[in-house]
């Protein structure tokens, strides 16, 4: 310990002290640290606790993972979004599988060339798993450094990165990197977050931006583009008490989910004419609203969506359920409401789904 800088000795003494019990730190296993890792990305720790440790009771080992059916990683992925996270899990870990004999490599290039993985995820990893003097700079790092060492430029610029990146590598003491980088990671988690505890904080005396009383400055924000609105329309359709869902296809936005069929509302028309149009453009059903369900509003990363959704019956009689013809969609299902629990939809298609479960007026079909 003699060696160790000041900062470096009291990050580690207080990651000592205060390091959570979390499902990766009970063996550090490599496949264990990935995919919590990857399922800790856009993901507050306390909920995504939940979700890697329910995604390591059913995929326990990368083979298990590498031999998984696509529609069961959805559903157990369903609620935390970027789900090409998802699919890339399975791609890499098939790669690992047949190329690296179902472990995850121990050489940084070699990481980084698999699905999904970019610097963070092959730093953390190996870092981690493997012990390997490999830095990592997520947003807790980037806080944390940033205020130490007052960057002045935008955090997400190529000049502060570039800063962060070799600073956080030089900070690594020989032979601690598994113990250091989650030390100033959990530190910009639990000291140094985005409302910051310096009267918590053992670093004060060693932080520039404390010094100059610019802590809430720090780290400088990125130029936000506001958020574009978009107004689209869905329809439950329901027939003799049975419910239509489609497929989305492979190319285009929520890849592989299911949904309530509809579209982007069109200039001059309201969302219940555009529903009836995107019924008969995308299924070539000719269907009515019964009435308005609700209005559901939610936020995306570049997009801020107005879902208005209706129930829908059919304008004729049909004996049976009638086959969609699919313009829009790789597959159609009609389903009992309780089995729309077996299918993985867009958050917003599962609002609507847990809203009407709430709602009385359709106690009918629930």
């Amino acid at each position: 310990m003699s060696d160790l800088t000041p900062l470096q000795k009291t990050l580690l003494d207080w990651f000592e002290e205060n390091r959570r019990d979390l499902p990766w730190r009970k063996r550090y296993d490599p496949y264990e640290v990935w995919i919590s890792e990857v399922i800790l990305q856009q993901t507050q720790m306390d909920r995504g606790v939940q979700y890697i440790e329910r995604f390591l009771e059913r995929f326990p080992t990368m083979e298990s993972l590498a031999e998984a059916d696509e529609e069961e990683v959805l559903k157990l992925w369903e609620g935390l979004g970027y789900y090409a996270r998802a699919r890339n899990l399975m791609l890499a870990a098939r790669q690992m599988v047949t190329e690296h004999g179902g472990a995850f490599p121990e050489d940084v290039q070699t990481a980084r060339a698999l699905p999904g993985v970019g610097r963070y995820t092959a730093g953390a990893v190996l870092s981690q798993a493997y012990n390997q003097e490999e830095p990592i700079v997520d947003a807790n790092v980037e806080r944390v450094l940033s205020r130490l060492f007052d960057v002045d430029a935008p955090i997400k610029s190529s000049q502060a990165q570039s800063f962060l990146w070799e600073t956080a590598r030089s900070l690594i003491p020989k032979g601690r990197a598994r113990e250091f980088n989650q030390a100033i990671m959990e530190f910009g988690n639990l000291i140094c977050g985005k409302k910051p505890s310096c009267m918590l904080c053992p670093l004060t005396d060693q932080c520039e931006a404390h010094y100059l009383g610019i802590v809430d400055h720090r780290p400088v924000p990125a130029e936000r583009r506001p958020a574009v609105p978009v107004e689209v329309a869905s329809g439950v359709l329901v027939h003799k008490g049975y419910i239509f869902i489609q497929k989305r296809p492979e190319d285009g936005v929520w890849p592989g989910l299911w949904e309530f069929p509809g579209g982007n509302v069109e200039k001059g028309e309201t969302p219940a004419e555009c529903v009836v149009r995107e019924f008969m453009e995308e299924l070539e059903w000719d269907v009515e609203t019964a009435e308005k369900i609700a209005i559901i509003r939610h936020g995306y990363t570049t997009f801020k969506v107005t879902l208005s959704a209706f129930l829908l019956r059919f304008k004729d009689e049909h004996e049976g359920w009638p086959e969609p013809v699919l313009h829009a969609a790789t597959e159609g299902q009609w389903v009992s409401f309780a089995e729309l629990d077996k299918y993985t939809f867009p958050a917003g298609h599962r609002k609507l789904i847990d809203m009407i479960a709430r709602d009385m007026r359709y106690a009918w079909f629930v």
